[in-house]
């Protein structure tokens, strides 16, 4: 399979996963339909289905144009605050791109409650990634505009549970300001100096690390960590959570 990001908006992603014995594929979070589909074209696929991992108008701000260019097309979501919905999803659900390409859907609500990642696999070449919206940020994660601590804990423990080389494509390019806050709580984690490294060489840092490099270098999904827990002044994980979501709102 490829994965081709497509920068959308100042910071966002959209993204086609392309399943490459057939050509056909699949969007996620479309927001500029006038742009991927120019870049659906300029890589010759086919766009077979809409991914929409939140109903947050920077992700699904494109559901409405692209339904109306593409009627009959399955758009998918967690929700119907999701525009143009065709096929509500749920935690579990499998979904297939092309020949090879299969699909699960992950529940992750916190963000928002209708937050969806979305765990796909190559049958074909073993490749394997993950698109998390505003749940998982490379180094990082969304503010808990409709959950809490607790559940964003959950929902980052569950993207953890994939096998450590799948590959994460977040919603947002945010990972240098995230690196910037994270070196300040554990300032003495070498990974998130790796992490800083890598933000300053790629102005596109999505589709460049694992589920593995998380587990190392984002404080977000490191709650255990005795440095973590001192910066934070907490030890139970839902409040060093908590209090990890205030700090990084307020730096």
């Amino acid at each position: 399979m490829r994965i081709i990001p497509v920068p959308v908006r100042s910071d966002n992603y959209a993204y086609l996963l392309v399943d490459e014995q057939t050509n056909e594929a699949a969007a996620i979070d479309i927001y500029d339909v006038p742009k991927v589909t120019a870049k659906a074209k300029e890589e010759n696929v086919k766009i077979t289905s809409l991914l929409t991992t939140h109903h947050h108008h920077d992700h699904s701000g494109g559901n409405e144009a692209f339904a109306s260019q593409y009627p009959g097309i399955k758009i998918y979501g967690g929700s119907s605050r999701c525009p143009s919905m065709t096929d509500e999803v749920k935690d579990g659900d499998s979904l297939k791109v092309g020949a090879n390409i299969t699909i699960k859907c992950m529940a992750t609500p916190c963000h928002t409650q209708d937050s969806i990642s979305y765990y796909v696999t190559d049958s074909k070449t073993d490749q394997k990634g993950v698109f998390t919206g505003d749940t998982l940020f490379i180094g990082g994660c969304g503010r808990f505009f409709e959950g809490t601590g607790a559940e964003m804990h959950k929902a980052l423990s569950y993207l953890g549970t994939l096998p450590d080389d799948t590959v994460t494509y977040p919603g947002h390019e945010y990972t240098a300001s995230n690196f910037k806050f994270g070196v300040n709580v554990e300032p003495e984690n070498q990974a998130i100096k790796r992490g800083i490294k890598l933000a300053e060489e790629n102005k596109i840092t999505t589709g460049l690390t694992t589920i593995a490099d998380e587990k190392q270098f984002n404080v977000f999904m490191r709650l255990d960590n005795e440095a973590v827990k001192n910066a934070t002044g907490e030890s139970e994980p839902n409040n060093v959570m908590d209090k990890l979501r205030t700090m990084k709102n307020n730096s």
